[in-house]
């Protein structure tokens, strides 16, 4: 599925769904992030389809997009929620997300996290280190609570994604290698306050193949039946998230069926429950940043489109060398393209949206729209060169809501304070 169903041209202007993508901005300014509610929508249910044979918990990941109208809108779908921190978990429950369907995720989880992810009785602990097991333990201990437990096993899978969002090989950071895991979960079985219901896995974000999966998922397979012979209750299998995006015109998408398909065959052969982590997968294509075009500047060697969102508003194509496609506002019917950088007002030579692209030739005052920008757009942003976050929108049909207001100078000031020494 790409953007075209809901990000698509009439009457010579980019519409989001029936929004015209002009009217929002010359009604709240730019730039700002447009999401398209049936996108979202269309997305869960074509995950609930595909997985509605199989006893599944879709948890959806926040980080991938975290505002409030966002959770809210995947949570009454009936997905749970993949969370990473204790601001992560308060959203998830102010949205009204159900204890009992929240995943708590990541390395460095705090004694503060622990003991109000406990307080609410989530649905399981992902537990990356013997360190945190210890502590989790005896803050349950001390809450009089069984922390139910899975281990998030490192099984040295190589993703074939950019090294920065890899996570499932042994130089990463995340998880317990795969030789330690019947030792660890031996560990936990001798520790009261524990009990593991399930094993974990996540190798990796913005995956468009699906044989990392089958590799990995095969590994897991033999450890998951070792750990039942050794009298372990694996009652669930947490295959975490990961599945890619198109995000432009040369990438395909991995077939969701076909992904589906893989992960029946092992719930089927082991009678288990599945635990799935999507957050690119759900959000990323419903949403775009729409930018104006400040000045074009012809250099020496190359031609520069400069817009007014930075690497501040979208930090992907600075960290991560992410393709986003470059849509015009106004729809052109001719043929007449230039090659240019789109950059932004940083004072950074990264800062940059998009290398020596060819695109419509495109002028001063002009908006562009930067596509697939749904997921990891507005909830990296920054307030570098005191630049403040921008609006976010929520279109859902022919009506369009603010989601977040555009944070405004004063606010970004008024959160400082200066000693009366200074004074």
């Amino acid at each position: 599925m790409g953007n075209m169903k809901y990000f698509h041209y009439k009457n010579g202007q980019l519409y989001g769904d029936n929004v015209s993508l002009t009217k929002i901005a010359k009604l709240i300014g730019t730039p700002f992030y447009c999401y398209c509610a049936n996108a979202i929508i269309d997305r869960c249910n074509e995950l609930k389809e595909a997985f509605s044979d199989i006893d599944v918990l879709i948890a959806y990941a926040l980080k991938a997009n975290s505002n409030q109208a966002i959770i809210s809108l995947i949570g009454k779908q009936g997905f749970g929620a993949d969370i990473v921190s204790l601001g992560e978990l308060e959203r998830a429950k102010r949205a009204n997300i159900d204890g009992k369907k929240i995943i708590f995720s990541g390395v460095g989880k705090s004694e503060e996290e622990l003991e109000r992810a406990l307080n609410l009785d989530i649905f399981c602990f992902n537990i990356e280190s013997e360190a945190e097991l210890i502590r989790l333990n005896n803050i349950a201990k001390k809450m009089g609570k069984i922390a139910p437990v899975s281990v998030r096993i490192n099984p040295d899978i190589d993703a074939k994604t950019h090294a920065k969002i890899s996570t499932g090989k042994s130089e990463n950071k995340f998880g317990i290698p795969y030789k330690d895991a019947l030792n660890i979960y031996k560990k936990i079985a001798d520790n009261k306050n524990l009990n593991a219901i399930g094993i974990d896995m996540h190798i990796g974000s913005q995956i468009l193949d699906l044989k990392p999966f089958e590799n990995a998922f095969t590994l897991m397979e033999q450890l998951i039946i070792s750990l039942r012979n050794e009298g372990h209750n694996i009652s669930h299998f947490d295959v975490g998230g990961g599945l890619g995006i198109a995000h432009g015109q040369d990438e395909k998408e991995p077939d969701i069926r076909q992904y589906a398909k893989i992960i029946r065959r092992l719930s089927k052969k082991l009678d288990i429950k599945i635990i799935l982590e999507p957050g690119r997968w759900l959000v990323g294509n419903s949403g775009a940043l729409i930018t104006k075009v400040e000045y074009i500047k012809n250099g020496a060697n190359k031609n520069f489109i400069i817009v007014n969102a930075g690497m501040n508003d979208l930090l992907r194509p600075t960290l991560y060398e992410a393709h986003h496609d470059i849509w015009p506002i106004l729809e052109v019917k001719n043929h007449n393209k230039m090659t240019a950088d789109i950059v932004g007002p940083i004072c950074e030579t990264g800062d940059y949206m998009a290398q020596a692209r060819l695109l419509a030739k495109v002028e001063q005052n002009d908006l562009i729209a930067i596509m697939n920008a749904g997921a990891y757009g507005a909830v990296m942003a920054s307030n570098y060169n005191s630049r403040g976050l921008v609006a976010e929108i929520l279109i859902y049909n022919d009506r369009f809501d603010i989601i977040r207001e555009r944070q405004n100078i004063d606010e970004l000031i008024r959160a400082d304070k200066v000693p009366n020494w200074i004074k």
